[in-house]
C-alpha cells in the first residue's frame, strides 16, 4: 500500500463543524461538502486503497457499545488511510462492566490524547451528550433509532455516483422504518438534496407521521415499485422490538422482499441497495442482492470514502479553531 504526496482536499468554506452528530441539522451545502470531499479521497487514493499522510498527528477512538462490522472497521480503516492512530474500545470487558459511567469512560479515553471519538450507543442522543462533555471532536456511529449520519451519507453518495444527481429521483426506503436510524439519516439527507422519498413497509413499522415532513408513506411495495429509481432495503430489527410487528417472516418476505418477479416489474435501471447486514430471503433474494442492479458492495466502499471525509473535515475544523482561523 503506497503513500501519495498530494495536497489536502480543498477545505469547503461552508464547513464550520467540529462534530458530526446527524444529518437533520446539516444544510444542503454541508451535505454536498462531505460528498465532494469523499469523492476527492476516492479519486486520489485509487478508490481508498492508498494512504494519505494528512492526519499523522491525530488519534481516533472507536467507542462502540453496540456490535458493528461495517461501521467500526470502516472508521478504523478510514483513520489509518489518513495516517491517524486508532484506539479500539469495546464495552465488554471494559470498566463499564465494573460500574464506571458512560461519561467517565469517554473522558478516560479522551485523556489518552485522543482527538476524535466515534461513538455507537443504543441510547438516542448519546453523541450529542458526548459532544457537550468532551473537548475532542465527536462523530456518531449510530445512536439507538435516532440517526446514523455516515450511513445515510454513503447511501446518498452511491446514488449520486450511479445517477449523477439526487434531484427528482424517487427513492424508497423499504422495511423497518420505525427502528431504523439509517432510514432517518437517509430521509433528511435525500430530502435536502431534492429527492422524493417514500417509506414503505407494514403499517406497524411505518408511521403516517412521516407525511408531516413531506415523505410519502406506502404499505404496498408492488404499488410503488414502478415509480422507484432506487430501493434501499432495510433489515427487520427484531432486537429492538418488544412485540412481533407482523405474523411471520415468511409473510413479510412475500409482501416486501425484492425478488426476481418484482425486478421484472421495476424500472430497467433501478438501483438495489441495502445498508447491511443482509437477511437473504427476507428483505432481498440472493439473485437480486448479487445481481447487476445491486450496488450493495459499492455502498461498503463508499463508506470508507465518506468516513475519511468526515474524519478529515471535523479534525481540520478542530485545528482551525485552535489556530484561531475559524
Amino acid at each position: 500500500m503506497s503513500h501519495q504526496a498530494i495536497e489536502s482536499p480543498p477545505f469547503p468554506p461552508v464547513w464550520k463543524r467540529r462534530h458530526l452528530i446527524d444529518l437533520e441539522s446539516l444544510s444542503r451545502e454541508e451535505i454536498v461538502a462531505i460528498l465532494d470531499t469523499a469523492e476527492y479521497f476516492r479519486q486520489h487514493t485509487d478508490g481508498c486503497r492508498n494512504k494519505l499522510p494528512l492526519l499523522t498527528d491525530r488519534t481516533l477512538a472507536n467507542l462502540f457499545f453496540e456490535n458493528s462490522t461495517r461501521t467500526r472497521n470502516s472508521f478504523s480503516l478510514a483513520a489509518k488511510r489518513l495516517g491517524a492512530d486508532t484506539v479500539e474500545f469495546s464495552s465488554s470487558g471494559s470498566s463499564v462492566s465494573k460500574g464506571e459511567s458512560f461519561i467517565d469512560t469517554a473522558k478516560t479515553i479522551e485523556a489518552l490524547c485522543v482527538d476524535l471519538v466515534v461513538v455507537r450507543h443504543r441510547t438516542p442522543g448519546t453523541p450529542k451528550v458526548l459532544s457537550e462533555c468532551l473537548d475532542c471532536s465527536v462523530i456518531s456511529g449510530g445512536d439507538g433509532a435516532h440517526e446514523h449520519p455516515t450511513q445515510g451519507l454513503l447511501d446518498i453518495l452511491t446514488i449520486r455516483q450511479q445517477r449523477g444527481r439526487l434531484d427528482d429521483l424517487t427513492v424508497a426506503l423499504v422495511g423497518d422504518i420505525a427502528h431504523s436510524r439509517t432510514a432517518r439519516s437517509n430521509i433528511w439527507g435525500l430530502k435536502k438534496l431534492g429527492a422524493h422519498v417514500i417509506v414503505c413497509g407494514p403499517s406497524t413499522l411505518v408511521s403516517r407521521r412521516w407525511e408531516e415532513v413531506g415523505v410519502e408513506v406506502a404499505h404496498s411495495l408492488d404499488e410503488i415499485l414502478p415509480r422507484c429509481d432506487v430501493l434501499n432495503l432495510l433489515r427487520i430489527q427484531f432486537e429492538r422490538q418488544s412485540t412481533r410487528p407482523f405474523p411471520s417472516v415468511r409473510e413479510y418476505a412475500l409482501l416486501y422482499a425484492m425478488n426476481r418477479e418484482r425486478m421484472a416489474r421495476a424500472k430497467d435501471n433501478i438501483l438495489i441497495m441495502a445498508p447491511g447486514p443482509i437477511n437473504r430471503g427476507v428483505e432481498v433474494t440472493t439473485d437480486v442482492a448479487d445481481g447487476p442492479h445491486s450496488v450493495i458492495l459499492n455502498q461498503v466502499t463508499n463508506g470508507l470514502a465518506i468516513r475519511m471525509a468526515a474524519i478529515w473535515l471535523v479534525c481540520t475544523q478542530q485545528r482551525r479553531e485552535r489556530d484561531g482561523i475559524a
